[in-house]
């Protein structure tokens, strides 16, 4: 077996060059993930106490927020592609640029939260305009794991997304 030695200058300029690859050859490295591969393996998406009917007089949703069973790191740094549904958190002007991208309509303001295993917090640098309150979404970003809390539910996941897009 023959070893090969890179040199400083030929790492350079493979990096360099990468940089000019179209972005659709990049688009390929973007993996694309359902809700499912967010879970440790053998674990169903929506918990049974989220099934049924919910009761809204009672406490509030965010108190009804079900036990995570897990988060899954194999995903963290990697590009992913996700889609799902805007729970606006923070605006820039009329487009938000913070906000839960969750499973199913409703999580979170209608029925209680999903699992933090079940939630990404979205950051985005560009504010995008929804069309309306629960609009369907894909995006587009580098995901990580991340314990942290809003005001409506603990959250697993973060994404820093590079593009939202109109699911559809």
């Amino acid at each position: 077996m023959t070893k090969h030695r890179i040199s400083r200058r030929s790492a350079f300029v493979g990096i360099a060059a990468f940089s000019f690859v179209p972005s659709r050859v990049l688009a390929a490295e973007t993996i694309e993930l359902a809700w499912d591969d967010l879970l440790p393996e053998g674990t169903s998406t929506i918990p049974n106490s989220l099934r049924g009917i919910v009761d809204h007089d009672g406490a509030s949703l965010s108190s009804q927020q079900p036990e995570s069973t897990g988060i899954r790191t194999d995903w963290n740094g990697k590009t992913v592609q996700l889609p799902g549904f805007v729970v606006p958190i923070e605006y820039d002007g009329t487009g938000v640029t913070t906000f839960l991208l969750v499973p199913y309509v409703g999580a979170c303001v209608h029925v209680p939260p999903p699992p933090a295993n079940q939630l990404v917090l979205v950051i985005s640098k560009r504010p995008y305009e929804l069309e309306g309150m629960f609009e369907a979404v894909k995006v587009t970003g580098k995901l990580g794991t991340a314990s942290t809390s809003t005001e409506l539910a603990d959250v697993g996941y973060v994404m820093e997304a590079t593009k939202i897009a109109p699911f559809g």
